[in-house]
Formats: structure tokens, C-alpha cells, sequence
């Protein structure tokens, strides 16, 4: 079971990228922290601090400005895979698409999972957006529970 989320980023693929897989960005839109550069191969912690809260993902498979592969949440044996693929629309702008797969469909409670990852994708992407077309940084985490 997988849930697909896709939006498009008027800036290059490369910036797109970069944003994601740099310590010095990720702030800016999603995590608190990255321990590191994304890099494959690499277990990178990832912090919210306004939750403290942190978890480490295991990167699999980079291609530059293409395409970031990482598995999360399996320290806690509800094990995801995510994929997130960039594609090139006129070096001006960016479709990005992220798959979130591995899904226990036995799960009781997979209809609420995967609708709170898929609310999460969309509120990780809009801020992205945000922060690379308009440079805000202050949505994230903005959200209350």
C-alpha cells in the first residue's frame, strides 16, 4: 500500500533538490535538523524540536537532482520506504512527486496512517514551495495539534 503525492516548484530541479538533502536548508521547510548532507547509504537524524521529537532514516539510493530513495520509522517496526523523484519541466520549474510505500494493510488503523501521511506530504510540500518560491520559513511547524 502507498500513498502519491505530487506538486509543482517554479525553481530548477537542482534547487528543489539541494533543499532537501542540505543540512543547511531542511530547517527552512520541514525537520528542525539534519545531522548531515543527504548522501546514499548514510543514516541521517532528522529533528523537531518543537515536538521533541527526532527520528533516523536510512538514505538508499540518490541520483542528483533526480531522485531520493530513504526508509524511516522502522526503530519502531511501522518501517516505510520513500520515494521522491524531480523531473525537469522547462529548467525554470519542478514537478516533484513523493511515493510513501510499505504500509501494513492489516494495520486496524491504516485508513487514519495513511491519511495523515498523505496530510503531511501535502503540508511538507506546500512549505517547500513556499520557501523556494517566495523564501518563507515560517510555516513549518506551524501546524497545531
Amino acid at each position: 500500500m502507498e500513498i502519491t503525492t505530487k506538486f509543482k516548484i517554479d525553481q530548477p530541479t537542482k534547487e528543489v533538490f539541494d533543499a532537501i538533502v542540505n543540512p543547511n536548508k531542511i530547517g527552512n521547510f520541514w525537520f528542525s535538523s539534519s545531522s548531515e548532507r543527504w548522501e546514499q547509504g548514510k543514516m541521517v537524524t532528522l529533528r523537531y524540536d518543537e515536538y521533541e521529537a527526532k527520528g533516523v532514516i536510512t538514505v538508499l539510493e540518490i541520483q542528483e537532482n533526480k531522485k531520493i530513495v530513504f526508509s524511516w520509522g522502522a526503530e519502531s517496526g511501522e518501517g516505510t520506504v520513500v520515494t521522491i523523484t524531480l523531473e525537469d519541466l522547462d529548467h525554470t520549474s519542478t514537478k516533484i512527486e513523493v511515493i510513501e510505500s510499505g504500509f501494513k494493510e492489516d494495520d486496524p488503523e491504516i485508513v487514519n496512517i495513511m491519511l495523515g501521511q498523505k496530510g503531511g506530504w501535502v503540508y511538507m510540500l506546500s512549505c517547500l514551495k513556499a520557501y523556494l518560491e517566495q523564501g518563507i520559513t515560517t510555516l513549518r511547524a506551524s501546524l497545531i495539534h
